[in-house]
Order: structure tokens, then C-alpha cells, then sequence
């Protein structure tokens, strides 16, 4: 049995599963703490699988980007659980999960994540399935100045910014709404295939992926998409 963790935003989701089949989760919407939230969502889940912690065998977790606080409380439990009961844990990313049903479509992808008020988290890959940026923050202006072919666009940053994205490319811009569970279905597939494989994490090394703004001169730039 696999333990999946999921706070990177206020989506946040926990689920178990047997190899990489969900068989119980629980996703929710954070409108306090996820601190408050986590724990009770994991004991749940447990508690209605009659499954105890030391009984898992591995835990996959969203590494980030994503807010401070909450990849904080989720590394924070994930790397303490698997600390307590000798389970080895993968990390995945954020941007990585959100992009992952849609790779391999033929299409250019751009994952988004919302970032402070305002901006977004994004990663870029090319229609050949290949990270062509690493993980970054930028405004949606900057980000679909940058865009000059056809590109699927995913990920929750969309709820805020889609408007913006289909006023500025137009027939460009291919946009795929999720659902929170998605990210989980994600996380728990690429986790299990790294858990199944022996690649876990080395857990005095593993830390969230926090990835900020530069606080001078503006966001980074990016290049266009490779074709």
C-alpha cells in the first residue's frame, strides 16, 4: 500500500493505493490550515482501509512549486511518517504532475500554478514531451508573450488566469480545466513508478521545491517554445 500527499496549494488531496490504482482518497479545498487538515484527511483514509502507517510501503509527495506554508506541512508530515516507520518516500513535481495527462499529445504543454496574488508557477514542455524550462515564476503577460505555437495549457492556475491566456493567443492556446483529484491520480502514479523501481528519495536531502520571484529587476524570462 502507497500513501499519496498532495498540499502543494489549496487543492490539497490524500489518497492510498495498491501498486498505482487509487482505491480511497479524500481532496479538499483549504480555507484555513492545512496543518489543521492534513493529519485528520491521512488517519481517515486509514482508518476506513483498516491499514496502519507502519503497514505502508512507500509515500509519494508533491514536492512543489506551490504556497510556503503548505508544501512545508505536507514535507513536513510525509518525511516525518516515513522518518517514524522506516518507509521509503519519492517526491514528485508540482508542475510535473499537472502536465502529466497531457504529455505525449502531440502538443506543445504549459502547466500554471497560482503564485502569491498574482502571478503564476509555470514549466514548459515541447510537443516531443521535453522540459524546455525548469520551474519559474512570471506574470500571465510575460508568459503568453513567449508562446508562438499551438500549446495545451493545464494545470490550477487556470481557474484565475484563462482569460487572459485565450484574449492574448487566440487559436494558440488550447486550454484543459482539471479536476484537484487529477494532481493526485498524477502524484500516485509517477511516485509508485519511482517507489517500485528502488529510485526513492534520500530524506536528509529532500525539501520542498520553493521557487520565488527575483526580488530585483522583474520576473526571469523565458525562452519560446523549441518546435
Amino acid at each position: 500500500m502507497f500513501l499519496s500527499i498532495d498540499t502543494s496549494t489549496s487543492s490539497a488531496g490524500v489518497a492510498l493505493s495498491n501498486k498505482d490504482q487509487i482505491f480511497i482518497s479524500d481532496t479538499w479545498h483549504s480555507t484555513s490550515s492545512h496543518t489543521a487538515e492534513l493529519m485528520p484527511a491521512i488517519s481517515s483514509i486509514l482508518a476506513q482501509s483498516d491499514i496502519v502507517l507502519n503497514e505502508l510501503e512507500g509515500i509519494c509527495i508533491a514536492a512543489g512549486p506551490g504556497g510556503f506554508s503548505s508544501l512545508r506541512v505536507g514535507m513536513s508530515v510525509a518525511k516525518g511518517i516515513s522518518i517514524a516507520n522506516s518507509i521509503p518516500i519519492a517526491s514528485v513535481g508540482t508542475l510535473d504532475l499537472e502536465a502529466s495527462p497531457h504529455l505525449g499529445n502531440g502538443s506543445a504543454v504549459c502547466a500554471i500554478i497560482p503564485s502569491g496574488r498574482y502571478d503564476v508557477a509555470y514549466a514548459l514542455f515541447n510537443k516531443n514531451s521535453e522540459r524546455i524550462v525548469e520551474d519559474a515564476i512570471t506574470s500571465p503577460e510575460e508568459l503568453v508573450s513567449k508562446i508562438n505555437q499551438p500549446t495545451l495549457f493545464c494545470g490550477e492556475g487556470l481557474s484565475a488566469h484563462s482569460g487572459i491566456i485565450e484574449n492574448s493567443l487566440g487559436h494558440l492556446a488550447q486550454i484543459i480545466h482539471s479536476a484537484p483529484a487529477d494532481r493526485l491520480v498524477a502524484l500516485t502514479k509517477l511516485g509508485t513508478e519511482r517507489l517500485n523501481t528502488g529510485n526513492s528519495d534520500n530524506i536528509d536531502r529532500l525539501q520542498p521545491n520553493y521557487i520565488k520571484a527575483p526580488s530585483i529587476g522583474g520576473p526571469k524570462r523565458i525562452g519560446k517554445i523549441i518546435q
